[in-house]
């Protein structure tokens, strides 16, 4: 079975196509960072045009590449939120006119469950069940994968996400959009442990996360300084340790709380070498990662996740972009 996958969730316009469940045939990712860099963030309506321009460029190259037209396809599969409504009716519009002028059925893909599914593409011995972390500029999560389709959330953040904290952190360093990367690596030549954060939650009995107070107190520690000569190197290696152990805590309450001592982690901050070494090192439990280039929003996990969807029998007559969607 041939799948053609889309990503347009946010700023990423993704594209590939993959055999059966796991196959990849061809990946194409137009990036738009440099693009919003000079924000500082992200700005809706320039990321939809963005998306308009490279799209169906990159669906012609992915044909090519394979060697196919749109007529051997058997599968569309399509982000259809949670994301930006502009980027969201950009991917699942061309999809749904592809999918009418090569008569290939369509599919809507969780954007959540794509990230789910990152970790899969060269793992073959990860089965459920085992617990999933979704980590990333807008969510942080906790999921229990009793089986493909089967999800349960056990806990997400109260307020800010890791990643969103990251960019929050990076801005008030004066550092450069994404703040992750940026981040990660002023962090490796600082002293984790120059600046006592807290650890939210770290020691409550609940899955659940919260940044928004670590990011206010590394806002007090850059105030201290009045101007002065900030120790940003150590700044960043603290703000990081503070958000990897908040991560790493949680995990091992799962794991704790479920008995399943399998663990998955995907989305944007999942490429934190920081938390990436964390994860592996744990010894209470096995670890599976995506590769660093499929840790952010990318077509080949949402072709993964559209093509098992339809193999269990999912089928839908209206795929319609749904910013606001969330649970899996």
């Amino acid at each position: 079975m041939l799948t053609l996958g889309i990503e347009t969730s946010c700023d990423d316009t993704g594209v590939a196509v993959i055999r059966n469940d796991r196959e990849v045939l061809c990946e194409f990712l137009s990036s738009q960072i440099k693009d919003h860099s000079r924000f500082g963030g992200v700005i809706p309506e320039f990321a939809a045009r963005k998306h308009l321009e490279n799209l169906l460029p990159l669906v012609d190259a992915a044909l090519r590449e394979c060697d196919i037209s749109g007529h051997d396809l058997d599968l569309i599969a399509v982000t259809r939120g949670p994301g930006l409504m502009g980027s969201l009716i950009v991917g699942v519009m061309t999809a749904r006119a592809l999918s009418q002028a090569w008569n290939v059925p369509l599919i809507g893909v969780n954007h959540l469950e794509g990230h789910l599914f990152a970790p899969l593409v060269d793992a073959e011995d990860l089965e459920p069940p085992f617990l999933s972390l979704i980590v990333s500029g807008g969510h942080t999560e906790i999921i229990c994968v009793h089986d493909f389709g089967k999800y349960e959330l056990l806990g997400q953040t109260r307020d800010d996400a890791a990643g969103e904290a990251y960019d929050k952190a990076a801005r008030i360093l004066g550092l450069k959009y994404p703040g992750g990367p940026e981040i990660e690596r002023l962090a490796k030549t600082g002293n984790p442990n120059a600046f006592d954060f807290p650890i939210p939650l770290k020691n409550t009995d609940k899955i659940e996360f919260s940044f928004s107070g670590l990011k206010t107190a590394l806002l007090w520690q850059v105030k201290k300084f009045d101007g002065g000569n900030i120790p940003v190197n150590d700044l960043c290696a603290s703000f990081q340790r503070a958000v990897t152990e908040s991560l790493m805590a949680k995990v091992n309450l799962a794991v704790k709380i479920t008995g399943i001592r399998k663990v998955s982690a995907s989305g944007g901050v999942s490429a934190n070498g920081a938390l990436r070494e964390a994860l592996r090192s744990d010894e209470r439990f096995r670890t599976w990662l995506p590769a660093k280039g499929r840790c952010t929003d990318n077509a080949v996990m949402i072709a993964m996740a559209g093509a098992n969807s339809w193999e269990r029998g999912v089928r839908m007559n209206d795929v319609m972009p749904d910013p606001s969607l969330h649970s899996l």
